[in-house]
Parts: C-alpha cells; structure tokens; sequence
C-alpha cells in the first residue's frame, strides 16, 4: 500500500491510499472467503460456490465493499502510526472510494485532526481580578442557617392560617367536576408563601382555621408540564387540619456548643469569618484564573474540526446525566427531559456553545504550554505528593505505596497547569474588580434611590 497525505479544509487532513493490483486481489479473496457463506447459487451448497460463480451471479464488484473495509482497517491505522508526529487524529474519518476496478482501487480518508492554534498575546494584557470580601451580614447569614438547621415546628392554635405556616391538608382537585392524575393527597404538610403550588392555590389557603373545608379555585398555567391541564380552571376541595409554625432556637452561648461545638458566639462567628474567607480567596482566585485563560483564549485564533466540538458535546451530557443520577436517586437523563418537556437532541445542542470555548481552552492551554516548555519535573511531582500525604497525614513512603503509574501521570499534569498559571498571573496585569455579587449589591443599593426627573416628566405633572 502506499499512501500520501495532505491538509484539507477545516482542520482535516486527507489520506489517499493506493492499492495495486496484488493488494486488491488478496482482499477480494480474503473478502470471499470471509463472506461466502451468505450468498446462495443454484447447484451448490451454501458456502460452497467458487468465487468467479458467486461474482457471475451476483456482480463483478460483489465483494469490493468488504474488500475495501479490510484494506481500510488493515492500513489506515498504520498510516496514521506513521504520521503522528505530523498530525492527531480526534475523530472517525469520512471515507469514499477515488477509484476502483480490476486492477487496483484507490481509497481516501478525510480525518478531523487536532488544529494547529495561533497564538495571541498571552503576556502583557489586561485582566480582572475577582476578589470577594466578607461583610458581617454574611457571619451573621451563617448563624441564621445554623438556626433553622436546628428549628422545630411548634403546633399554632387560635389563630387562622398565616403565610410561613406549615399547613397539614388534604386535597382532592377536578377539573370540569373529573378528578384528574396527581391531584389528590392526605395530610400533606405544605408551606404557605412558598410558592410550590400553583399560583392561587396557598394565598386562599391564608386565613383557614384549623378543621376548615373550603374549595379553592385556581386556573393551571398556560406552560404547566401536563399538557391535559394546560390553561384549565380547576377546583381543589381542601380541609386543613394542623398548623404548625418554625420556631428558631435563642442564640446563647449554650446552642453554640452543642449546634457547632464552639466554645461561645463569638468564637463561632470569629472561626465563620475565617472559613468564610477563605473560600472567598479560593473562589477569587478561581475566577481569578478563568479570567486569564478566557483571555488568552479570546486572543488566540484556531479552526476547531466540528469531531473535536461533538465528542466535547456528548461528554458534557454524560457528565450532566451523571450528576442528575447522584442528585435525584439514579433519575435518567430521558426521563428528567421529557417532564421538562424537551428531548435529548435539544438538550445536547444547548451545549454547543459551551463546548467550542471548553475546546478552544484547552488547545489554546496546550499550545502555551508547548512554546513555554514546560513540564513536571519527577522533583515537582514528589513535592506534590508530599503535599498530599502530609494532607492525609500519612507519611511519604505510605502514601506512595497507592500511588499508581497513571495518577503520577495525573499530578504532572496538574503541576504543569499550576505553572502554565502562575505564569499567566506574572507576565499580565491582574486588576481589582468587583465582583459579580459586588457589583449587583451596587446596581441595587443605585436602584433603591429615586430617579432623576427628566424635564419632561416634570412638565407632565
């Protein structure tokens, strides 16, 4: 076989593979033998009929495609073994056939290979700073949560139903006087103001007493997921039958002890504000660092083959097909997308977007990488272990033992992206922003006051 390469559009490259007559004529044997048994003629036994037979009945070309497929998969790996050190292969290649007869064929692979990326400035430029500071209503958030994690609900009597209350009711509800799928429940602790019911349904449930049926008529939205109950008026038949409100346990030096083990409020609101900035700095930092590495990314131009954006793409419904399973008790992605009332299609193509900048990223990472030369050194992955056993306070030599040849692999990886950072944050400006939280605390504390009259406003009253 011989075989030339050259670049295509699109980050391809296109692979002609030549196959002369002995090649061809192994193949199409090598194909006979394999296939034979399918075809059946009339005077032989089914296997049994001699190759020319078989050709005369069914075609001369009756065992090009599988001849063909042999050659290919016989000999396209070891054209691409040949030229890694010219291009990457990351995707299945698209085939056709350029020519083919009795003499030989000629096969062509178009393959999506990894892009070559030019580079943008990457030093000197520009970059935000997050940075996000600790107020005292973020100590004293804490210290409410840490409250309702320990709050009971005391029973209400003498009084009607109030929003925050928790409303123990049954239901029945019918649209068009039919009881419908779903609607009906007992003794269902439901919170009033909270929204989790239809609009209407918990505003008429307000100023219930306790032992109280009443109907409330509410009307299903026009976007409700059961297509049946789209837009329709309903009637729920609805009897409470406890109230029940949250009540927040004093905070006293007592609760502190035994809710966090702190020693008094005031330690506890001083050990909050310490863990509370430090993952502030952690987050800081991590915005910090995707801020540099979109920017150079933004500066840097490269020609994605589409391969490399839909394997992206379908690990990214994997990784979210993962996630939903360990957070909804193993629920499948299918299922989840039909109650959202859309499929899987859509939904993989909603991270297209997402999938060419997580791309770009990481070509973009590499090729710095690549003109900066840098590596992990064996010295940079010892101290990186030493780090982690000291972590799991276990000893180097212990640690080590369960060290295995890939996760080295994995902390040189990491060591070399640390450095890959920490030359981003030296060769470029870093500037303090506000962050994201900042600025909207901003825009709403600006909103809070009143508008300026323009002129005009002024004359219309």
């Amino acid at each position: 076989m011989q075989y030339k390469t050259e670049p295509s559009e699109k980050s391809t490259v296109r692979i002609t593979m030549t196959f002369d007559k002995a090649e061809w004529d192994e193949a199409n044997q090598k194909a006979y033998l394999r296939t034979r048994g399918r075809y059946a003629v009339n005077g032989f036994r089914k296997g049994k009929a001699p190759k020319h037979v078989i050709e005369l009945n069914y075609g001369k070309g009756v065992f090009y495609e599988d001849a063909l497929t042999d050659l290919f998969n016989d000999h396209y790996p070891e054209a691409i073994e040949k030229e890694k050190d010219n291009f990457t292969v990351v995707g299945q290649a698209d085939l056709s056939v350029e020519d083919i007869g009795e003499n030989g064929a000629v096969l062509v692979a178009v393959a999506p290979v990894k892009p070559e990326v030019k580079l943008g400035a990457y030093k000197g430029i520009k970059v935000r700073k997050a940075e996000y500071n600790v107020k005292d209503a973020d100590v004293e958030a804490e210290l409410s949560r840490l409250q309702e994690r320990n709050s009971r609900l005391a029973e209400v009597e003498g009084r009607a139903a109030e929003n925050g209350d928790t409303a123990t009711i049954d239901f029945s509800g019918s649209v068009d006087g039919e009881k419908f799928a779903g609607g009906t429940a007992e003794n269902y602790d439901l919170v009033l103001g909270s929204g989790s019911f239809i609009p209407g349904f918990e505003e008429q449930v307000v100023g219930m007493n306790v032992g109280e049926s009443k109907d409330v008529n509410v009307k299903f939205p026009d976007d409700y997921q059961a297509e049946e109950l789209k837009g329709k008026d309903a009637v729920f038949a609805v009897t409470l039958h406890k109230l029940r409100r949250k009540e927040l346990p004093e905070v006293n030096d007592e609760f502190i002890k035994d809710a966090a083990g702190a020693e008094s409020v005031e330690a506890y609101k001083k050990e909050t504000r310490e863990r509370l900035e430090k993952q502030a700095k952690e987050r800081g930092d991590a915005e910090t660092e995707n801020n540099l590495v979109k920017a150079v990314t933004d500066n840097a131009e490269v020609e994605i083959p589409d391969a490399m954006i839909e394997s992206e793409m379908d690990n990214m419904v994997r990784s979210a097909e993962y996630r939903l399973g360990m957070q909804y008790g193993g629920m499948k992605l299918a299922d989840y997308l039909r109650y959202m009332g859309t499929d899987v299609a859509s939904f993989r193509e909603g991270y297209r977007e997402q999938a060419k900048e997580n791309v770009k990223g990481r070509l973009v990472v590499e090729a710095i990488i690549k003109a900066e030369g840098l590596k992990a050194e064996e010295s940079d992955v010892d101290a990186k272990i030493e780090e982690l056993a000291k972590a799991a306070e276990k000893t180097v030599e212990e640690y080590k033992k369960d060290v295995t040849d890939s996760q080295r692999e994995y902390l040189a990886e990491d060591v070399v992206i640390n450095k890959l950072l920490d030359l981003l944050k030296k060769e470029n400006t870093l500037e303090v922003g506000a962050a994201e939280e900042e600025k909207a605390d901003a825009e709403e504390e600006k909103a809070k006051k009143p508008a300026k009259k323009t002129k005009k406003a002024e004359k219309a009253e």
